[in-house]
């Protein structure tokens, strides 16, 4: 049987999973279609993400997927990193109030505790990996469950423990990094080189995220070796995306070369590597790229929320998290479901 077959979808399409970007109008749309749509809710309360997949259930009767970030307690409730001197700086020069919250992030098992209490299709996990327990209940709720990866031996993990896919997430891919060993970050691997190095240590289904931004892309990334595309950037610009105006037209431009589309893998605006377009925050403060003193994820992130927040209020896309993948050139500007019908339409 096919991971499509598994999944329950008609087309290999996963909308990813984009903490902050994704909506529960947007999961439905693309699962109404035969897509597998998602909603990102790494940053999102429990209270709220039982809502949303309520919300979900409601518009669609169709396969969909929630997605969490995988932190430890340790990890979200602890801020015991000073704020680097640099990002003080820039605060007081723009006299923006900073009050930093007591724990950095949300409960991840709380966020996992949902979904036991309200149980999904899909779940998929980034950051981390889960234990073999977690996900022997979450498949015996119904659920399938999809790891992600940025390294061979992180897929290999996810396999072991009994996952039914891994999503490997190539250099190319926008927003941050889903692995979490050593060598994911420090000798990113392209996805056809990931695809291929994968498949020769493990032969769990693969979907395949990074850079795929048409339908031509999704014939190589089967023709390497993977069932299903992971699409991302490609859906930012779309109706029921939820960034903001400012972010979504910095992306825009970039695609109609109105400025530039480069893009970077970068420590600075959460402390764990992530891929944005490039902008001021970024070549301002690029020489604190490779800083010991660095505060990692999500320490990092929380500092620097009040940064982004402003940005967002003021139209500046020049101090906002602009995340995207490196076929950012590649965006139009269009409507959901007619950005299916014309990945669709090219396969």
């Amino acid at each position: 049987m096919t991971l499509l077959d598994k999944l329950g979808i008609t087309h290999p399409i996963v909308q990813a999973p984009m903490a902050g970007a994704t909506t529960p109008e947007l999961a439905a749309a693309v699962s109404n279609f035969g897509g597998l749509g998602s909603l990102g809710a790494g940053m999102t309360a429990p209270d709220v993400l039982s809502s949303e997949i309520n919300t979900i259930k409601s518009l669609t009767d169709q396969p969909f997927m929630i997605n969490l970030m995988v932190l430890s307690e340790h990890e979200s409730t602890t801020l015991d990193t000073a704020m680097p001197t640099w990002l003080s700086h820039y605060y007081q020069e723009k006299s923006i109030e900073v009050a930093l919250p007591k724990c950095p992030a949300l409960s991840f098992a709380e966020q996992l505790q949902v979904l036991y209490d309200n149980p999904v299709p899909v779940a998929s996990f980034t950051f981390g990996i889960i234990s073999a327990e977690q996900v022997q209940r979450l498949q015996s709720l119904g659920t399938r469950v999809i790891g992600t990866a940025n390294h061979p031996l992180e897929a290999k993990a996810w396999a072991d423990i009994g996952a039914n896919a891994v999503c490997v997430q190539g250099v190319e891919a926008g927003g941050h990094r889903g692995g979490w060993l050593p060598q994911s970050a420090n000798d990113p691997l392209g996805l056809l080189t990931l695809i291929s190095q994968t498949r020769a240590c493990t032969d769990i289904p693969l979907i395949a995220a990074g850079g795929i931004m048409n339908g031509q892309a999704i014939r190589a990334i089967q023709t390497a070796g993977a069932e299903l595309a992971q699409i991302g950037t490609a859906f930012l610009t779309t109706d029921k995306c939820a960034i903001n105006d400012i972010y979504k037209q910095a992306l825009l431009d970039a695609g109609e070369n109105k400025r530039s589309s480069e893009t970077r893998l970068t420590r600075l605006f959460s402390g764990k590597q992530a891929r944005a377009l490039l902008n001021d925050y970024l070549r301002d403060f690029a020489k604190f790229e490779s800083a010991h003193e660095l505060p990692p994820y999500p320490q990092l992130n929380a500092m620097t929320k009040f940064m982004r927040v402003h940005a967002t209020k003021n139209s500046d896309a020049e101090h906002q998290s602009l995340w995207v993948g490196q076929g950012v050139a590649l965006v139009r500007q269009e409507r959901t479901i007619e950005l299916l019908e014309r990945l669709v339409k090219e396969r």
